[in-house]
């Protein structure tokens, strides 16, 4: 027999390059703090379906890439959920499938779906509940019912949704069609026929959904119920089997969606942005009174209409209108704000370019903590390595470099071959050359240390796992530093 409760799916793989250069790929938005709450937009979303009597326990879908993010920002808010890892990303069809399949082994055939996207901001949580019950009245009824926005104001950045017949006495409607994004005239066009906005959320019966994808994409299903049958757990996670590469790569609303004569839309008067650019941002934000938001160490004098927003340096701006300023250690982002759709070109081609700074965050985050690059040379690099306590790297050596520790603060357990020390606070130790070593927080407090490099290659593929408590050995040197 189904669960009672609403499913809630939260879709967290996506790397949102529209915010460069706060987000990249390494650490993308939905796992940063920049709505005004203060935690982070996936930390919100999760908050928003704890309402006990309306939801069960959350089914997370992310890429191996974010699964310690994932699971530790939820424990963060005392949320339990269950982390499903794609082991390659196919946009969004298949994880859903993926997580439909889940849900139906975990909470019955008949289980109730709300999918959620993880980096979407809404500003009345009541009224999204009051939302979820219409749409769980018409769901029942074997629609698949998405969430239609109250246009503000005619949008270029979202499709729009047009209704059909009325369903369930008014509170719901017949999808009549989907339409793309439009361009202005267009779109004010779609506000006076009464369109709504399309948040690319929705609710649904497990096996509506599956029924609908059968008939439309049988090779993604096919795919997806192997890579489900396969899948094995991991350090508490989902990790789906490999016959999830089959699947073909393809978004939910072009495989369902757009074909299905099942689609229904529940209106949303909710405040809704899906936060996809640096102007978005600023309209979700707290504007002063010259109709400025700032963020950070921010000095404006008669700047107006503007996003400042500053991860580190000062950022001082005289005589702007219209801006979006967005610095952090590395790069500095400066365009008019009605251009921040934009920002995903440049991304592209910084990406073309190789530079490090389109993909990688000055702080590398790793499972055990983070790292940052403080100076590079030729034949060195300099790190400021931060362990959690009670966290260990993995056990590892080096073909082409040697290393020198010096800790900072707290107190280090130190393996180097077949030695186990302590290096406290203002003491240091030398790691040679092929040495196989590991560096271990024994302590309750972070433990920081300096890291010289020194060596002919200091690319962070120059490593051997030999054993790791995260799971992360592979036949082969991994692409990343631990």
């Amino acid at each position: 027999m189904a669960d009672s409760k609403i499913v809630p799916v939260i879709l967290a793989g996506g790397s949102g390059t529209r915010l460069w250069p706060i987000s990249r790929d390494s650490l993308p938005k939905q796992f940063l703090p920049l709505s005004t709450s203060g935690a982070t937009l996936y930390q919100d979303t999760l908050q928003r379906v704890a309402q006990s009597d309306l939801f069960a326990a959350p089914i997370i879908v992310t890429h191996e890439e974010f699964r310690f993010f994932a699971q530790r920002q939820a424990r963060d808010i005392g949320v339990e959920p269950t982390v499903m890892l794609e082991p390659v990303r196919r946009d969004s069809a298949p994880a859903l499938l993926a997580a439909t399949l889940l849900a139906q082994k975990l909470h019955g055939e008949e289980a109730t779906l709300l999918v959620l996207a993880a980096d979407h901001v809404i500003g009345d949580i009541a009224r999204f509940h009051e939302a979820c019950r219409k749409a769980l009245a018409t769901a029942t009824l074997g629609h698949i019912v998405t969430f239609g926005i109250t246009p503000t104001e005619p949008r270029t950045s979202y499709g729009y949704i047009r209704r059909g017949a009325a369903l369930n006495g008014g509170t719901a409607a017949l999808v009549e069609a989907f339409a793309e994004k439009p361009n202005a005239q267009t779109a004010r066009d779609y506000i006076e026929a009464g369109y709504l906005w399309n948040s690319g959320n929705f609710l649904f019966p497990a096996h509506v959904m599956m029924e609908e994808a059968e008939a439309f994409e049988p090779e993604i299903v096919e795919a997806v119920r192997r890579a489900v049958a396969g899948s094995t757990s991991d350090l508490g996670f989902c990790r789906l089997g490999a016959a999830f590469h089959a699947a073909p790569s393809l978004s939910i609303d072009y495989a369902v969606l757009e074909r299905t004569s099942r689609a229904a839309v529940v209106e949303g008067s909710f405040p809704w942005s899906d936060v996809g650019s640096w102007n978005a941002l600023r309209e979700i934000g707290e504007p002063d009174e010259a109709g400025n938001v700032t963020r950070g160490p921010v000095r404006a004098v008669d700047a107006t209409n503007s996003y400042i927003h500053s991860e580190g340096p000062l950022v001082a701006a005289v005589g702007i209108e219209g801006l979006s300023v967005v610095a952090t250690g590395d790069a500095v982002l400066i365009m008019p704000s009605e251009r921040s759709e934009e920002v995903k070109h440049l991304v592209a081609s910084l990406k073309a370019e190789r530079r490090n700074e389109a993909t990688e965050h000055p702080r590398m985050h790793r499972p055990w903590g983070s790292y940052e690059t403080i100076n590079l040379g030729g034949r060195f690099r300099v790190k400021k390595i931060i362990v959690g306590p009670g966290e260990r790297l993995s056990l590892q050596r080096h073909h082409h470099r040697s290393e020198h520790w010096v800790v900072v603060h707290g107190t280090a357990e130190v393996t180097v071959d077949e030695k186990v020390f302590m290096v406290q606070e203002n003491e240091s130790t030398y790691i040679p050359l092929g040495a196989v070593h590991r560096l271990t927080n024994p302590g309750r407090i972070p433990l920081e240390l300096i890291e010289v490099q020194v060596g002919s290659y200091l690319g962070e593929d120059d490593i051997v796992r030999l054993d790791d408590v995260y799971n992360r050995v592979e036949p082969v040197a991994p692409v990343a530093v631990s």
